[in-house]
């Protein structure tokens, strides 16, 4: 083994979700393996204040609370050498949008990441799953609009079960056929309605939806996160001192 092999830059996790961080975490692993050679990866450092500390601010609306919990672990990553943080929960995206500037190191934002791929694979009608305040909320609704695509997310009803299932079993591991047909039929009613992709917008769906069970192409926010966060440690791209960092 070559021991002067360059690795890059540390990227530091700030998990939410431990389902959504740890896949996010394997792989960038098997990414930077793929790049570097086997048993290699660009140092990742991670934080994980557990999520159920911010469940009851989500539901009221809370964000400061959840601002102090965000803040926490990336100041965890930031003050173990973490050069860049990346996030692997689409849904933390809405609070860390309004504190970015405050935080200690930059990020690399999950819809931004998503939109790149997007973008070059040329699709313009877009469907997004994920929990509520997702499907329905800031976060995407500015990426995809920004680049003049369309947002298109299931009905009420849908939302309503899927919102569900992510918390009650897939952020748990617990992984059920009966989900996974709620969430193809959802892909099926959005691909009815025109959708070219799907965004899995919950970092957990990529655990049971695939592209090879999806009606429609998908695009995996927490593989495509690890993947672009080993791209950009690897990169010579110079990493502003906060802020989001545009895509590579």
């Amino acid at each position: 083994m070559d021991n002067n092999i360059s690795i890059g830059r540390r990227i530091g996790i700030c998990a939410h979700s431990y389902e959504g961080g740890a896949l996010c975490f394997l792989t960038a692993c098997k990414e930077g393996a793929l790049q570097l050679g086997p048993h290699m990866h660009p140092g990742i450092i991670l934080s994980a204040v557990p999520m159920g500390l911010s469940m009851p601010s989500w539901e009221s609306g809370d964000n400061e609370t959840i601002e102090s919990h965000l803040t926490e672990g990336i100041n965890q990553i930031a003050k173990s050498g973490a050069e860049f943080f990346i996030c692997p929960d689409n849904t933390a995206h809405i609070v860390l949008e309004k504190i970015i500037d405050k935080l200690p190191i930059p990020g690399l934002h999950i819809a931004d990441v998503v939109c790149h791929e997007i973008v070059r694979h040329g699709w313009k009608k877009v469907g997004l799953l994920g929990t509520k305040w997702t499907m329905t909320g800031p976060v995407y609704e500015r990426a995809l609009g920004s680049r003049n695509l369309l947002k298109m997310i299931p009905d009420e009803s849908y939302r309503t079960k899927i919102n569900r299932a992510i918390f009650e079993e897939l952020c748990q591991g617990i992984f059920e056929g009966a989900t996974i047909s709620l969430f193809r039929e959802a892909i099926q009613a959005l691909k009815r309605k025109g959708a070219e992709c799907v965004i899995l917008g919950c970092t957990e769906i990529p655990l049971i939806i695939n592209s090879e069970n999806s009606p429609l192409p998908v695009v995996d926010s927490t593989r495509l996160l690890a993947k672009y966060s080993v791209r950009l440690a690897l990169s010579e791209t110079e990493l502003p001192d906060s802020g989001w960092i545009k895509p590579v």
